[in-house]
């Protein structure tokens, strides 16, 4: 396997815009050309840079990890003259994804972008195989290229660069403010307990854990993984429980799985926090105005367009062979941040302030607040909130 040093770098130390761009996602779910023929000089030699997308489990509306990359590839071709198209795998496999990689190599696509952990092994298949493709991945980690069991020894493919995310951050930082805003009875539904949900669940309790320690007030999580990214009608009775007997919000983190969440909260004015993305419009606009708290963020559109950028620019030996681990960069200013809750969207009220959340990006970019990223355990402990595990549904 040809690789090189890896090497992990700072988000701080990033010199291109990290402004996301959207645009609306196309109706039909079929590959489609969006953006015009970019300059040949433009991927840093004589080949024209054309990006494909290749989508993971969902589709470019889930408004979650496929449709902010979708809506920023996109976006990123239109202003930049760059053809771009998008693929959907035939289903859920390794091989289904490598052929739409197979495709879009084939149709003359020299910049694949792919989001989410289940690419991995679709990379290891493929990035030797294309020296000459530039594949960007977005939550890929090394022990997804390597498998949990191996002794990663610092090296990933040349051709490849990989954004990961200290998800406990956003974590930390939503359950923190769901007891500061006045809930004490809080759920977690995770989807699968991969080291992303992990890091989310371990950190939304840390959080709502500080906050009940300062407060001195009584908290209870209940916890469990659905076993699946999407909900269903054994992940919807098992909330419906939970809601009607007085868990008042869910961190619902795992895709589409915020879809039994917020069915159950429906029916009993319950509430919802979402994840990677915003997901309030989509969950508000469907289940009723107002049930969204707010959503624990990753950057995904600002890390597609700086590194896009990067490419255009004929900067790609930045990135290339590195796995980037982006969380908070500037305590100053929360719109430079990888991590985060959404400003505009959340529900603050008089107990927690959009102030307030500054003040703790300040104090957690200071380190006046740590929170542990360890993701070995699936069940997560804390010393004040009470913690009600229980496993996994599927």
């Amino acid at each position: 396997m040809k690789k090189r040093i890896f090497a992990v770098m700072m988000a701080a130390t990033m010199a291109f815009s990290l402004v996301g761009c959207g645009s609306k996602a196309p109706a039909s779910n079929e590959t489609e050309q969006g953006g015009a023929k970019g300059d040949e000089s433009a991927n840093g030699d004589d080949t024209e840079m054309k990006v494909a997308m290749v989508t993971d489990y969902g589709d470019i509306t889930d408004q979650s990890f496929n449709q902010s990359t979708y809506e920023a590839c996109k976006a990123f071709g239109e202003e930049n003259n760059i053809s771009f198209t998008y693929y959907k795998p035939e289903g859920d496999s390794t091989a289904e994804r490598v052929a739409k990689i197979d495709k879009a190599v084939s149709d003359g696509y020299n910049v694949i972008v792919m989001p989410g952990f289940a690419f991995a092994e679709a990379i290891t298949e493929t990035a030797d195989m294309y020296p000459n493709i530039k594949f960007v991945a977005l939550d890929v980690s090394e022990f997804d290229l390597e498998g949990e069991n191996s002794n990663f020894d610092g090296k990933t493919f040349d051709n490849v660069f990989s954004a990961v995310y200290q998800e406990e951050l956003p974590g930390y930082m939503a359950g923190y403010a769901a007891v500061k805003m006045g809930y004490t009875k809080l759920g977690f539904l995770g989807g699968m307990a991969v080291p992303a949900v992990v890091r989310y669940g371990s950190g939304f309790v840390q959080g709502a854990d500080a906050a009940a320690k300062e407060l001195d007030t009584d908290v209870s999580i209940n916890y469990v993984y659905g076993g699946d990214f999407k909900g269903d009608a054994d992940i919807t009775a098992v909330m419906d429980t939970w809601y009607q007997g007085g868990t008042e919000v869910v961190f619902a983190c795992g895709g589409g799985i915020y879809t039994s969440a917020a069915e159950a909260a429906a029916k009993v004015n319950g509430k919802i926090i979402g994840v990677d993305v915003d997901q309030s419009g989509l969950i508000n606009s469907t289940y009723g105005d107002g049930i969204t708290v707010t959503s624990a963020m990753k950057g995904l559109k600002s890390t597609v367009n700086t590194v896009l950028s990067a490419i255009k620019d004929g900067q790609w030996s930045t990135y290339a062979g590195k796995i980037d681990n982006l969380g908070l960069v500037s305590a100053d200013d929360t719109s430079l941040n990888y991590v985060g809750l959404p400003e505009e969207t959340t529900a603050w009220n008089d107990t927690f302030k959009l102030e307030d959340y500054k003040q703790l990006v300040a104090d957690m970019v200071n380190g006046t607040v740590k929170v542990s990223n360890d993701s070995s355990k699936e069940e997560p402990t804390a010393t004040k909130a009470k913690i009600n595990y229980q496993g996994s549904i599927k």
